[in-house]
């Protein structure tokens, strides 16, 4: 098979572009040029900027591509434009979007003031009707990480549009919290970092400790895009990934510390006694947990990689690339000790 892969040089692109080319497809990545693209076997570069996909049409035609995979699609306009573009050049469209999209997290975000959505999320949720998903500050940060994320960032509006062109059947892919070597978040740094330095105990607010977020190894998340792109059964279709298992931070926090052999105590305290950098402004509630049932009923997807094989890998990359920049205010030892001693 053919697949052009539009952005597919970041953190999860390049696991997807791997996998696509270890199972013998060839592979075009449409990028800027900004990320060096690791060499490897059936894989073209095609240089281009989302705003000038149009100009690159005969170039996308000449490589006569089956699948179009976008990885970076952040809004209806840049959905649109990709219809456009690849409209009578490939069969089918495969869309990376985000468990954003569901009204669970209008409501963990606060922007929703509306009862708790049911958990775990099928495709079939309530999708989100506030828009957008994020407070302008938190939009404002997170384009401080992803560059392809517009000012008018919202997968639901690219759902819709990507989804509404008859002649280019599209797939949809609602990604999870993802983790893994090369995460430009350090999800997994906070935590790290207390068992490195040591600490007795790992603090959480109790309804944080308690909540149950959806997540995803990168090389296991990209096993899914590819199998996406590889399958024509997957046309017309809209698949949650994530792994399986309902987990509390509490317990992913346990299971981090045992990858290390931290012997100290996860304690979770309420919320009066949690120390103010602690304290989370969401709706924590809400739990975020997907069901990710039918592409492993309909495509046979399955993780590659095990959850304990993930942890010690990612804990491996965190303690060699800590983020240039760490806010000590983040690591106030003393107040995490004044609520120990209260426990």
């Amino acid at each position: 098979m053919k697949v052009i892969a539009i952005g597919a040089t970041g953190f999860i692109g390049r696991y997807v572009v791997a996998a696509l080319a270890g199972a013998g497809h060839e592979v075009a990545v449409v990028h800027r040029g900004s990320t060096p693209l690791k060499a490897s076997r059936g894989v073209v570069e095609i240089l281009a900027a989302r705003s000038t996909l149009q100009e690159k049409k005969d170039t996308f035609q000449a490589w006569s591509p089956d699948v179009v995979l976008d990885m970076i699609l952040s809004s209806a306009p840049q959905a649109r434009a990709t219809l456009e573009t690849f409209r009578g050049i490939a069969r089918r469209v495969v869309a990376v979007s985000s468990g954003d999209v569901y009204r669970a997290m209008s409501v963990l975000h606060r922007i929703d003031p509306g009862p708790l959505e049911p958990v775990p999320l099928t495709e079939d949720s309530a999708l989100r009707t506030t828009m957008p998903p994020y407070s302008k500050e938190a939009l404002a940060a997170v384009r401080t990480t992803f560059a392809w994320v517009d000012e008018e960032y919202d997968k639901v509006q690219v759902e819709h549009a990507i989804q509404s062109d008859p002649e280019l059947p599209a797939t949809i892919l609602r990604l999870p919290m993802v983790y893994g070597p090369g995460d430009p978040l350090h999800r997994f740094f906070p935590v790290v970092k207390r068992l490195d330095d040591r600490r007795p105990a790992i603090v959480y607010e109790r309804s944080h400790a308690d909540f149950v977020p959806c997540r995803g190894y990168v090389e296991n998340v990209a096993h899914a895009i590819a199998m996406a792109c590889s399958s024509d059964a997957a046309a017309g279709r809209i698949y949650n990934v994530c792994e399986p298992d309902a987990i509390t931070e509490a317990d992913w926090t346990a299971r981090i510390a045992a990858v290390t052999g931290w012997t100290g105590r996860v304690v979770a305290v309420p919320r009066e006694q949690t120390p103010k950098h602690l304290v989370q402004p969401y709706r924590v509630e809400q739990h975020l947990f997907m069901d990710s049932s039918r592409i492993r009923a309909e495509l046979g997807y399955a993780e590659l990689v095990s959850v304990e094989e993930a942890l010690r890998r990612t804990v491996e990359w965190e303690r060699s690339n800590p983020p240039q920049q760490i806010d000590p205010a983040q690591y106030d030892y003393p107040a995490e000790d004044e609520a120990l001693a209260r426990t």
